[in-house]
């Protein structure tokens, strides 16, 4: 639900300077091919000391695996792969998302604890994860901690799938030709050429795979009611249409597209900035601090360690900011669908996305559920003890 974004799949400085290496790669195989076949070496002249047209055929099996990403006849593959790896992390990060929904629609079955501060104060201190997971086990056994997850893995796989046919329609070579691998770091037309693409297949994938997310939100909070209305996908899908039609799958999607869009554009530019304007080309961690002109095979430039650092950071940081899309999306898929986490007393009927947000604002709620560790009691807050 949270940008499942996310975050790792959106590029960064690390990414391009890969990107880089792997098309000199491509470029020196296929040089090495062009030369070989104007000048082929003989059999008999073969020599210890001329590795290099045994080693050619490797460089190309390599730029052959890597060129399947995008068109070649590993791509089912490499897609089957990333959709595997998906599900098993979706699969295991479960229950943290579970118990982070349950407390962003309001649901606190356990009263808070009194416990004291870092300045000693005594404050009421609501269940952590680990007491709220623990609680979820008593009541429906491990089993109940999974609740949702097979529409959510339909849902990331759906993503997955949609990002990887987006790349063979939208090839990304044919934008990323902005500027040449000097000046990549510092191009903005380049950067702003290359979230315009990310966005584009966030906002199209995130569109597709909505409806399933609708789903796995409202099979999660059922907890809170003890209700059995929506059990499966295909059932679920029924339900929906008939109650509330077409539109129903697609309710609090404004919010989460927006969060996607702000999270997209503010980190990606926020890391090109410090990445062009504050770290240092000069730095280098190896004695003597040659520049990689005289010997590029042996330095390593501090400056490229904290470029492939720093979107990771910035994502973070942007993450925080947005979070408020992220709870009233997820608030708004819930709203007054006939369970109880989406009526009152733990929600009001909310007309739109931008009146629950205002609601939250006046509340001191909109970063409810951010935190899963530490979890304080405000004096403004809305939970609904029980």
């Amino acid at each position: 639900s949270a940008p499942e974004v996310a975050p790792g799949a959106r590029g960064g400085a690390a990414g391009r300077a890969g990107a880089g290496v792997g098309a000199g790669a491509r470029g020196g195989a296929a040089a090495g091919v062009e030369a070989r076949a104007r000048d082929p070496p003989p059999a008999h002249r073969a020599h210890p000391r001329h590795p290099r047209p045994a080693a050619q055929p490797s460089a190309r099996r390599m730029d052959g695996a890597s060129g399947g990403l995008g068109s070649g006849d590993n791509t089912p593959t490499t897609e089957a792969l990333f959709v595997a790896l998906g599900a098993g992390v979706t699969a295991l990060s479960h229950p943290l998302l579970y118990v982070k929904l349950l407390i962003q629609v309001g649901h606190e079955p356990m009263p808070p604890t009194l416990g004291t501060n870092v300045l000693g104060r005594k404050v009421l201190y609501l269940p952590s994860f680990f007491t709220y997971a623990k609680y979820i086990v008593q009541v429906d056994g491990k089993i109940g901690l999974f609740r949702g997850l097979s529409p959510r893995l339909m849902s990331n796989a759906l993503s997955t799938v949609t990002r990887g046919s987006m790349k063979k329609v939208f090839p990304p070579d044919e934008i990323e030709q902005v500027s040449n691998k000097d000046d990549m770091k510092t191009s903005l037309k380049k950067v702003v050429k290359e979230t315009s693409y990310e966005m584009m297949m966030q906002c199209v994938s995130r569109m597709l795979a909505h409806p399933l997310h609708v789903i796995s939100m409202r099979c999660m909070v059922q907890f809170v009611g003890r209700e059995a209305k929506y059990s499966g996908v295909l059932s679920s899908i029924g339900k929906i249409f008939k109650e509330e039609g077409l539109l129903g799958f697609f309710v609090g999607l404004i919010p989460h597209l927006l969060g996607d869009v702000v999270f997209l554009w503010g980190c990606n530019l926020l890391a090109h900035f410090i990445n062009a304007y504050l770290v240092d080309d000069s730095v280098s961690d190896t004695p003597g601090g040659l520049g990689n002109d005289q010997n590029p095979g042996s330095q390593f430039s501090q400056a490229l360690a904290i470029r492939s650092y720093t979107k990771f950071v910035m994502g973070i940081a942007v993450s925080m900011l947005t979070y408020p899309f992220l709870l009233v999306g997820d608030l708004m898929a819930v709203n007054n669908c006939g369970l109880q986490a989406g009526l009152p007393p733990y929600s009001p009927v909310f007309k739109s996305w931008i009146h629950c947000w205002k609601y939250l604002s006046v509340q001191g709620q909109l970063f409810r559920g951010s935190s899963l560790l530490f979890r304080r009691v405000s004096s403004g807050s809305c939970f609904a003890l029980e």
